[in-house]
């Protein structure tokens, strides 16, 4: 994993704006429906290409897929995985949050918004649930060596700095598709474990830097919220021990991790603060770690590591641009947050990037992609002034 050692390098969490005509295909794949495979296969490749273009066009330097070939980070797993069954009913409703609790009428409000909102969606087709009914094994293979090919020749084509693929954590499938299989919790995270190590083992030996993410590292604490922070805390040693299993042999150095607190341009005051879970976070195997920073929620959160060190050999991969706010960060403003980083962390262990993804296709609950494309115009700008000021260059 590369550091800024000449510069400050840019980057992003992964999810970025995926075409109109694209995102049909993706649903009617991870819907389990019929779908022509060499049209599916031609435009997620032009889809690659075009969004690397872009990323690279746009000064961004570690560079990835955007997650065009996925509806939603998680929702391309039923076609990597055996032992799962796509059923025809929905989901049950998920149960409030803390911040629902404490605005209920906001949220009301949204949801309604939300239903008559039109949405980047494949005509009458909605994502099935997914239910594990038998052993799991990892059957993805020919899916990622074609990510990986894609992705891989794009790269070539922009002379990035480095590329980077997202991979799902083991928890968050455990954490959200029933278990009808397994006899305990820890056997079915165990083998959800096992199948998606070999996905982290793929992109890992092809060159290319992993990042396996996991939201509820972070955001547990408002999904449930009865318990204390105590009982967080328990919750996220235990996660912590999952992804450490299925990292397990795989050099740090190729790893990053990300954690967050969801898609939610919405009222949020009950996120879990970083200084109550980053001791445990810093013991997942990874050499990067990538948190929100930029929102009003957590900018203040870059005194936390005046008092907690970052081990010498990792580094940090603060969001300095939000995903959750309309206004464009001005570039003196990314700036001066990336140098706040750079004081305490040392220039070369930050990498600067955004709070959470851009392009969640799932949900309407996003900024408008001509924003997100701004902020990530504004995030290199700002990385260009603050190395001017940490490497005290004058052009």
């Amino acid at each position: 994993m590369k550091r800024s050692s000449e510069r400050i390098l840019t980057t992003h969490v992964g999810s970025l704006p995926r075409p109109d005509d694209l995102i049909p295909l993706l649903q009617l794949r991870d819907a389990g429906q019929p779908y022509d495979q060499v049209a599916f296969d031609a435009r997620v490749a032009r889809a690659v290409d075009e969004v690397a273009r872009q990323q690279a066009e746009f000064g961004v330097d570690i560079i990835n897929d955007g997650e065009h070939n996925k509806s939603v980070y998680s929702g391309y797993l039923w076609t990597r995985l055996a032992g799962f069954e796509l059923r025809a009913e929905r989901s049950p409703e998920r149960s409030p949050t803390r911040d629902m609790l404490a605005f209920p009428a906001v949220y009301a409000e949204r949801r309604l918004m939300s239903s008559v909102r039109p949405r980047k969606t494949a005509g009458g087709t909605s994502r099935p649930r997914m239910v594990c009914t038998g052993p799991i094994s990892y059957v993805g293979q020919q899916h990622i060596l074609a990510d990986i090919k894609n992705l891989k020749g794009s790269l070539e084509r922009r002379g990035a700095e480095e590329g980077f693929m997202t991979a799902i954590s083991p928890t968050h499938p455990a954490n959200s598709i029933p278990n009808e299989y397994y006899r305990t919790a820890e056997e079915y995270q165990a083998a959800l474990a096992d199948a998606l190590r070999e996905e982290y083992r793929a992109i890992v030996d092809a060159g290319l830097v992993l990042q396996v993410d996991d939201p509820l590292i972070a955001n547990y604490y408002d999904h449930a919220p009865s318990a204390t922070i105590e009982e967080c805390r328990t919750y996220i040693g235990s996660q912590v021990e999952v992804i450490n299993y299925a990292l397990r042999g795989i050099a740090e150095d190729r790893i990053r991790f990300h954690t967050c607190y969801g898609v939610n341009i919405a009222p949020r005051v009950h996120d879990l603060e970083l200084k109550y879970f980053v001791d445990l976070m810093l013991k997942i195997n990874a050499g990067g770690y990538s948190i929100e920073a930029a929102n009003p929620r957590h900018e203040h959160e870059w005194q936390v590591w005046q008092q907690v060190k970052l081990p010498e050999q990792k580094v940090l991969i603060p969001g300095v641009v939000s995903h959750c706010i309309e206004l464009v960060e001005h570039p003196e403003l990314v700036a001066q947050r990336i140098v706040r980083f750079a004081g305490v962390l040392g220039r070369d262990r930050v990498i600067a990037s955004n709070d959470c993804g851009f392009g969640t296709a799932s949900s309407g609950d996003q900024v408008h992609d001509d924003v997100a494309w701004a902020k990530l115009q504004s995030l290199a700008e700002g990385a260009r002034l603050a190395s001017k000021q940490l490497w005290g260059r004058s052009d």
